[in-house]
């Protein structure tokens, strides 16, 4: 088991250039099962999820080669099986992106039940009942999902809650359906948007990503494209959130402000300076941070992925705020975490009351999911003295290269592997 060590008390200082988006990236390697010949995919982040997608892929006889960093080539002929096993599935909820592309060209898919980050039920039966709709059979058979159809149909789709990975398979499917598919409630993050432009490059007609309403016009065929994926914009925020957090000054470049508008107005609440050029944001802030509540909400709304981060940073304002988690209903396991290091926090179903102290001690802390490891490690920059972060394999499934990122940002902050695990 691998565990960062953290020395606090550094100002964080300089230039991070964000890496390409996880949550962009997974849904167009599954999307890539509907292409015939050659797909580019640039600026993929070098992360574990994207390693477990490519394993998928090849699992299913898909041809996935790195061409350079952070470059990936795919082609697609015909596959040698239609199961995404659970070996690998469960590590990782996005794999269940895999079943409308596989099932919409090859008219059968078997993918076990997802697993990932323990935050909640993120139950996938929107996913099914759409599929459903467009004609698909499905089967849940000891812990795996079987669907066939001949070939789907376009469908009027209303989802009871946006959900993201939802829209996507579902746009995903649409694409070879028969007719047009029109999906009502659709989640708007950029990803879609992101998914949409590669679909439409490789000769899809997909429309409305970054609205409530997404009409596919079926076709039968996609060919092989080259794409660049969008910036992260989590990873934009946490670096973001990790320049106010340790009062310095950080500038994000390669990103995208109009990703993460919400988070960049609550920085300004609590005190910070930020200034957006061209494609980079700075935050600077050198006092302690102002209270400031949030609420949780589906994009444009604040991200549940930084309300961690955020968690992290009211510790230590000087005031009471309020953080309301209306996304996932067990996403606060980070608070115990962070009450090891002199937090004051309360929870209540899903609300967190967070009294700021002046300062964080150095503890031995254990990251309990992708985002709160995140959390952790910035409140440990914050800290007095050493912190240590353990189970840090979650922070490596959405974090590229963390560690390095922060060292040159004047972090003082390494990896070791510890024999007793």
């Amino acid at each position: 088991m691998e565990k960062l060590l953290i020395e606090g008390g550094s100002r964080l200082s300089g230039t991070v250039v964000a890496s390409g988006a996880k949550n962009a990236a997974l849904p167009i390697l599954a999307a890539s099962i509907l292409t015939r010949g050659r797909t580019v995919l640039s600026n993929v982040p070098e992360v574990a999820d994207i390693r477990t997608m490519s394993r998928i892929l090849s699992r299913l006889g898909i041809r996935v080669e790195a061409k350079g960093p952070h470059v990936i080539e795919i082609s697609v002929d015909e596959l040698k099986s239609f199961e995404a096993p659970y070996e690998l599935v469960r590590t990782m909820r996005a794999s269940i992106l895999v079943l409308g592309p596989m099932l919409a060209r090859y008219g059968r898919a078997r993918v076990s039940m997802p697993g990932g980050c323990a935050i909640g039920e993120r139950p996938i039966d929107l996913h099914l009942s759409a599929l459903e709709r467009m004609g698909a059979r499905i089967t849940i058979d000891h812990g795996h999902i079987e669907a066939v159809a001949d070939r789907l149909k376009g469908a009027e789709i209303y989802l009871d809650y946006p959900t993201v990975t939802g829209t996507e398979n579902i746009v995903s499917a649409a694409v070879l359906a028969e007719g047009t598919t029109v999906i009502n409630n659709a989640a708007r993050e950029p990803e879609i948007a992101d998914l949409q432009n590669f679909l439409n490059s490789a000769g899809a007609s997909v429309s409305g990503a970054g609205t409530p309403t997404i009409v596919v016009q079926g076709t039968d065929l996609l060919s092989g494209v080259e794409h660049r994926i969008i910036p992260d914009r989590i990873e934009t925020g946490t670096f973001a959130i990790a320049a106010a957090i340790t009062r310095g000054s950080v500038t994000i470049a390669g990103t995208r402000a109009d990703f993460v508008t919400a988070l960049l107005e609550k920085l300004h609440d609590a005190g910070c300076e930020v200034t957006v050029l061209g494609d980079s944001i700075t935050v600077s802030c050198d006092e302690r941070p102002r209270p400031v509540n949030i609420t949780t909400l589906p994009y444009p709304g604040f991200p549940t992925d930084l309300q961690a981060q955020w968690l992290a940073l009211m510790t230590l304002a000087d005031g009471t705020s309020v953080v309301k988690e209306t996304v996932f209903e067990r996403r606060f396991m980070h608070v115990l975490e962070l009450c090891r290091m002199g937090a004051r926090i309360k929870v209540a179903g899903d609300t967190a009351v967070v009294t700021g102290v002046e300062s964080l001690q150095g503890a031995e802390v254990m990251a309990t999911d992708l985002r709160a490891s995140a959390s952790l490690v910035l409140a440990g920059l914050a800290a007095e003295n050493t912190t240590t972060v353990s189970r840090v394999y979650h922070i490596d499934r959405g974090y590229e290269h963390i560690e390095q990122k922060l060292r040159s940002l004047g972090a003082k902050i390494t990896r070791e592997v510890s024999p007793t695990g």
